[in-house]
């Protein structure tokens, strides 16, 4: 067993575009949905022990620790192998809450793809996204590690490599509930399903936008001024509003002007269509291979 601290990427994703085909019976939404990763992450320290425990650290006043994805991650896996080991972990938290980005996705990946290799369970890719499933639709893509065009709820994965561009991203100031989006009964349910070819050389849109824009002000506001100077659009169900550019000095130079008439949170980074937690989890494979 590998019991050295060991330190992981937890990225954040952007919805290139976002499109809601119906709603099934179960209350959940038929998508489509084009995944791509960003070089911007939490960072999720982990040390595993064997005392059997799940320590997580810092503690927020909102959330009970038995709410966070992180222990469930954990405790899920735990439960799945059957296993006797546990783990110290600590998670350093620069993503946006109810930002869109799926930073608590994220960080409940990242624990499985982690806990996997830090407890030798050898569990794979497919094994370890129909685990995270169960604790969110958006954990398997970031399981994967892979671009991706998604379909169902987001879970039926095609791996794609859209251009991998500079973003700069925004968050006004407020978080957004995913289910009081996806349970407003005027949000489009009705986009005509697309193959993905077609989708690709199409403008690329959110169906939840409209929706954000007429219940959160603070994004309407945040939106309308941002289009003065690019095209903008919001992705998964927001807050976090965003736009594509070639050059990395390009986003820069808005970003300057945004934060100097604004208090808004905001940063630049590249998309990723190979997610920095791959990368991690091959390179510390490596170590305990030559081990």
């Amino acid at each position: 067993m590998f019991f050295q601290t060991t330190c992981w990427p937890s990225p954040a994703k952007l919805n290139l575009f976002l499109n809601i085909i119906g709603r099934k019976d179960d209350g959940y939404h038929d998508l489509q949905t084009l995944f791509q990763f960003l070089d911007y992450s939490d960072q999720i320290i982990i040390t595993a022990n064997q005392t059997g425990k799940i320590t997580l650290s810092p503690k927020f006043a909102k959330l009970k620790i038995k709410d966070n994805l992180i222990w469930k991650a954990a405790k899920i896996l735990q439960k799945h192998s059957n296993h006797t080991l546990g783990a110290d972990i600590k998670l350093n938290k620069i993503l946006p809450i109810g930002g869109g980005l799926g930073g608590g996705s994220s960080n409940a990946a990242t624990t499985l793809v982690a806990l996997n290799l830090l407890w030798n369970l050898g569990l794979s890719d497919n094994q370890l996204a129909d685990i995270g499933l169960t604790l969110g639709a958006d954990v398997p893509v970031f399981v994967r590690g892979f671009a991706a065009f998604a379909e169902g709820v987001g879970e039926k994965l095609f791996p794609t490599s859209p251009e991998e561009k500079w973003y700069l991203v925004v968050k006004p100031n407020v978080s957004i509930s995913t289910t009081n989006i996806f349970s407003h009964p005027n949000l489009t349910r009705n986009t005509k399903k697309q193959e993905i070819t077609t989708l690709l050389q199409k403008k690329y849109t959110n169906d939840c936008e409209k929706i954000v824009r007429i219940l959160h002000s603070e994004v309407d506001r945040q939106l309308l001024w941002l289009l003065q100077y690019a095209p903008f659009r919001l992705t998964g169900t927001g807050s976090c509003l965003f736009s594509e550019f070639t050059e990395e000095k390009e986003a820069k130079i808005l970003l300057k002007r945004l934060l100097s008439s604004s208090s808004v949170s905001a940063f630049v980074a590249q998309g990723r269509n190979v997610s920095p937690l791959k990368e991690t989890s091959a390179k510390y494979q490596s170590v305990l291979t030559d081990k």
